[in-house]
């Protein structure tokens, strides 16, 4: 929570100077592609406990990440209640049912069909976390006073980036799930009207027999992705 009665700028060293020569940062730029490459979203996940201080340093990490005025608009409900998944999975199954009713003819859902997806998440109940993304519309100070966040979608969008290296890093799979409506989760997490739910990532480890879709296997080259000036 910012402070209402120290606004005021004052410069400090920085404090984790990383200086790297040019072989040793492309060894490392090489090493962390290699990483993320490995990374793979999955639908199969086994029950697999996952132990609580691995969410909270996965969350610290991603709270570490730049953002507008450095107000950090985010929150991050994590869940393993099994009671509270359940109730996260039948309302958010409901939405899905109701979007997959639309019919194949609708251009999103044509769009879906190699990825395999429907209207069943088992996946919400299996995994042990389930880590809801809220971005945070307005902040308050401690005596009740709102204030503007700044550049909300793009603060939470590298945030929510940075939890995703960070699960993967820690050996963990997930996925992106995003029903449509999801203002049942305000409810259902109690959380204030001045959050938005973004996102559910659901957090474990893979199932032995998990699968991808072949589709999921095609990365644009780098071509297609940059041009250098």
């Amino acid at each position: 929570m910012l402070d209402k009665r120290n606004m005021s700028y004052n410069a400090v060293p920085l404090p984790d100077h990383v200086s790297l020569s040019d072989e040793e940062a492309i060894a490392r730029a090489a090493e962390y592609r290699t990483q993320l490459s490995k990374r793979h979203t999955v639908r199969d996940f086994t029950d697999r406990p996952v132990p609580r201080k691995i969410i909270e340093d996965c969350i610290m990490a991603a709270g570490s990440a730049p953002s507008g005025a450095n107000h950090q608009p985010w929150f991050f409900a994590a869940i393993s209640d099994q009671a509270l998944k359940q109730r996260v999975r039948e309302e958010a199954e409901i939405e899905e049912r109701k979007f997959y009713a639309r019919g194949t003819d609708d251009e999103w859902i044509k769009a879906l069909e190699p990825i395999g997806t429907n209207a069943e998440k088992p996946h919400l109940t299996t995994a042990p976390w389930l880590i809801v993304v809220f971005a945070q519309k307005w902040g308050e100070f401690e005596d009740g006073t709102r204030y503007k966040n700044y550049y909300v979608p793009e603060s939470v969008g590298i945030a929510t980036g940075f939890l995703i290296s960070a699960l993967h890093e820690a050996g963990l799979s997930m996925l992106t799930h995003t029903p449509n409506p999801m203002k049942f989760l305000n409810a259902a997490l109690d959380r204030p009207a001045s959050e938005k739910p973004i996102m559910i990532l659901t957090v474990g480890h893979a199932a032995e027999d998990a699968t991808v879709p072949e589709v999921a296997k095609y990365k644009k080259p780098l071509d297609k992705i940059a041009r250098f000036y």
